[in-house]
């Protein structure tokens, strides 16, 4: 095991979760997820894309929080206090995305047995990324792996 999985796996001892930040490189957008979660306390891993680091890890740690509190999250649930002045909604980031995205987490769990999040923001117009209003630098900056159509989102 090396220092940076050993680190991991302090964290996720010390704190329940461990945060990976992935930098956009060319035209992919950066993203952040958390492992650790759902070994720790039974709830899916956290993701965030197109986000800059600091306040993904902000929104990871804020619905941690809420988690740890016993507010149940899940799927079609909006979750408020991660954005100022806007709610985010939280979609079901499908298993066929997992090795694109959550690599750590493949490796904590030894596979794809793990459930995973993802916290979806609106743009400052409050326009979601399925929405026909949202431009398609939104859409690519913000990809939403397996969305449903935007009337099962709520």
């Amino acid at each position: 095991m090396d220092a940076t999985e050993e680190k991991a796996l302090s964290d996720i001892e010390q704190y329940g979760l461990h945060i990976l930040h992935v930098l956009e490189e060319e035209d992919l957008p950066p993203f952040t997820y958390s492992i650790g979660i759902e070994q720790t306390i039974g709830h899916a891993e956290l993701i965030v894309i197109g986000l800059q680091p600091e306040l993904a890890q902000f929104m990871v740690n804020e619905c941690y929080a809420k988690l740890q509190s016993g507010e149940l999250i899940e799927p079609g649930d909006s979750v408020s206090g991660l954005l100022e002045g806007f709610d985010c909604k939280i979609v079901e980031f499908p298993k066929d995305a997992y090795k694109a995205y959550l690599g750590w987490a493949l490796w904590l769990y030894k596979g794809a047995n793990f459930r995973a999040y993802q916290i979806v923001y609106p743009n400052t117009s409050g326009v979601w990324p399925w929405e026909n209003e949202a431009d398609d630098w939104f859409k690519r900056w913000q990809p939403i792996p397996g969305a449903a159509p935007c009337d099962q989102v709520r």
